[in-house]
């Protein structure tokens, strides 16, 4: 958008932020972009920070984009097809490497960028069933081809099963409670049908918190379904082994569970293992792999201003040195 034409109606302006890249220029910065490198771009989303990456590239630039999401891969083969530093594969994290290695650049990338969890093009369609704000179907799977929908697995799950998922992935206290409530109500169908059980587990004047109720339960199914938290794990991992001496990853999540998974995966890579104190290894043996490029990355206030999303990411950067 420049700066002559404005959008004036609030669906043109949200249209607009659903499509601005999250810390663009911290990424940028954080990638310290070579511009005859080759990179990897994991989640392409609507390509805001794969167009950004193109831009600082020379013709002998490489540029490989991944994602999951069927209606992402579209976007990215529109670009890709007047693109020709562009590569555009349809996979997972965890197929990093895979993706990598059919290019020839395993072992050879400068820089990998990580766009962790729901985007807000798939929030903003009631039919992809992420989000309790659009009446939509119970679906939330990334890639719609694939897996069980939600709407299948709280409807066949055990209890103890889905309090157990809302726990672990949701850190929601009422999640017995909100289980039991589930498995009272079924079948749920619809978003909001899922949303207003979950409300109704909450008790009347606890609700000063500016979250709706079901915020967490919608994001444990989500990760749930969508097996995000391992795909993340294998594929910092996957992602770093493939970097280049000197070769940097950028990782932006958006809520505790992620952005402390990268933290402690950051963290292994940075440290020397712990060994026995008489145990005869040289410092050679045990010199460390990566280098942290600096504490946790936010949005700064003239970001926020225009995209209130960005309030909840956070940015962690890797560089490997061995």
């Amino acid at each position: 958008m420049t700066d002559s034409v404005q959008p004036h109606s609030a669906a043109a302006q949200s249209a607009v932020l659903r499509h601005l890249p999250v810390l663009l220029v911290e990424v940028l910065r954080a990638l310290a972009i070579e511009k005859n490198g080759a990179y990897v771009d994991a989640t392409f989303g609507r390509g805001g920070h794969c167009r950004a990456i193109l831009e600082e590239l020379s013709d002998r630039g490489r540029l490989i984009a991944l994602d999951r999401d069927p209606q992402a891969i579209a976007e990215a083969e529109k670009l890709q097809a007047q693109e020709p530093r562009l590569r555009v594969f349809r996979a997972r994290f965890s197929e990093l490497s895979q993706v990598v290695s059919a290019c020839g650049l395993a072992g050879a990338l400068q820089g990998v960028l990580m766009d962790v969890g729901v985007s807000s093009p798939q929030l903003d369609d009631p039919d992809r069933g992420f989000s309790f704000r659009h009446p939509g179907p119970l679906d939330m799977r990334m890639d719609p081809s694939q897996g069980v929908d939600a709407a299948h697995w709280l409807n066949s799950a055990d209890e103890q099963v889905i309090a157990d998922v809302i726990w672990r992935f949701g850190e929601e206290r009422r999640a017995r409670r909100i289980a039991k409530a589930i498995v009272a109500a079924r079948p749920l169908h619809t978003t909001q049908g899922l949303a207003e059980v979950v409300a109704a587990c909450v008790p009347r004047g606890n609700t000063r918190s500016t979250k709706h109720p079901a915020t967490k339960t919608f994001q444990a199914v989500r990760i749930f379904i969508n097996d995000e938290l391992q795909e993340l794990q294998q594929g910092v991992l996957a992602a770093f082994d493939n970097l280049a001496l000197g070769g940097r990853l950028a990782v932006i999540s958006f809520h505790s569970l992620e952005d402390r998974q990268v933290k402690h995966a950051f963290k292994a890579l940075s440290q020397p293992p712990v060994l026995p104190r008489r145990l005869p290894v040289q410092d050679a043996q045990v010199a460390v792999r990566g280098r942290l490029i600096s504490g946790p990355i936010r949005a700064g206030r003239t970001e926020l201003d225009v995209n209130p999303r960005a309030r909840s990411a956070t940015l962690r950067v890797i560089e490997r040195v061995a």
